[in-house]
């Protein structure tokens, strides 16, 4: 086997929402200099148990990061249509796949950390699905935030497009406030049919 060059954490946001795609995101630690800049994520925890505000301070701190040349990251985006046409799982595993070439890394040389069900394609034959990995691993649990800050933010400015929604409080989740503008306005044309089935039976 190669030489392990580099230390990549996966995880996705938005598998659940009613609206919205789903967001996968990937970050790359050299994997010789893994062990003494892991401390750049001391402190980091799972996207889910940070504040918004939280979240956007470490994004801040993990770009800094970045573009100093520590770290690598990617994302990709998902849309509802695919959602809807190839369901949730094929959906998240796409984005992988696309977040992954993104990095620009050898598959030979990158040892792959992936959150709960998650799996990379096949040519990427170092890699590990770990169990809760967003509150286990550091690495993982950066990618979380990635992942959640860049939809919460395209959330927002789909709400612009679409303001009769509140995208831009509740991100497309089933929220009580998303569930009585559903009922009032019906289905936007970011939904995802294939959950609102029964809302609207119809669709």
């Amino acid at each position: 086997m190669a030489r392990t060059r580099w230390v990549v954490g996966v995880d996705e946001a938005g598998r659940g929402p009613l609206a919205g795609p789903v967001s996968v995101a990937a970050l790359a630690f050299p994997e010789p200099l893994y062990a003494k800049r892991a401390g750049i994520l001391h402190g980091i925890r799972d996207s889910k148990k940070l504040t918004e505000l939280g979240r956007e301070r470490w994004y801040t701190k993990l770009s800094a990061q970045a573009k100093a040349g520590n770290i690598k990251f990617a994302s990709s985006m998902v849309s509802h249509s695919v959602i809807d046409r190839r369901g949730i799982s094929k959906a998240t595993a796409l984005g992988v796949a696309r977040t992954l070439i993104k990095l620009d890394l050898h598959p030979a040389t990158t040892r792959v950390l992936l959150d709960g069900s998650l799996a990379a394609p096949a040519l990427w034959r170092n890699q590990k699905t770990i169990v809760r990995g967003d509150d286990r691993v550091a690495i993982i649990a950066a990618a979380s935030v990635i992942a959640k800050v860049r939809r919460d933010r395209r959330m927002k400015r789909l709400s612009l497009r679409y303001p009769d929604y509140g995208f831009a409080v509740h991100k497309g989740y089933g929220t009580a406030s998303h569930y009585r503008m559903l009922k009032k306005r019906g289905l936007s044309l970011i939904h995802r049919r294939s959950f609102c089935k029964k809302l609207f039976p119809m669709v």
